[in-house]
């Protein structure tokens, strides 16, 4: 995987070819994203695609790539949130934190390679600055039948 140019991710979005979805609106009382100093947490999205929700459980119904994809969609997602939110990917200094969860089939072990799909994304975009800390649970269930969330924290620069 080739790393990108930390100080251009709009740039690089653009030559992965990639177009961010539109973002979604919160499904509760809560807000999509919070900017404490400079600190952006950003609330969990669930893996979406052209079609609606990606839906399913990994290692029942849903393999290992099918989650891999489900969870680049999410941090697609929350890129558009980050887009939204502070008017350029530019302002993003760098990917502190990734929490990704997985709906997982009991006794299945291969959560942290479906979150890869978040994380491998996140370096594509930003280089080095998109490398983070992370956790990578399998959990019996998520919003809507969702196959994967992800939740992030970046750190921002100043407009």
């Amino acid at each position: 995987m080739q790393m990108a140019d930390p100080t251009k991710p709009e740039a690089n979005l653009a030559a992965l070819n990639l177009i961010l979805p539109a973002p979604p609106a919160p499904g509760g009382n809560y807000v999509s994203s919070k900017l404490v100093g400079n600190l952006m947490y950003l609330s969990g999205v669930i893996s979406t695609g052209p079609d609606g929700i990606i839906t399913g459980m990994a290692g029942a119904n849903r393999t290992v790539e099918e989650g891999y994809a489900a969870a680049r969609a999410c941090a697609l997602t929350q890129l558009a949130v980050l887009r939204r939110d502070l008017g350029s990917l530019d302002r993003v200094a760098e990917v502190i934190a990734v929490t990704g969860y997985v709906n997982a089939a009991p006794g299945f072990g291969d959560s942290p390679s479906v979150i890869n799909g978040a994380s491998d994304l996140l370096a594509q975009v930003f280089g080095e600055a998109g490398r983070h800390v992370r956790v990578a649970l399998g959990v019996s269930a998520l919003p809507r039948n969702s196959l994967v969330e992800v939740q992030m924290t970046v750190r921002v620069s100043e407009p």
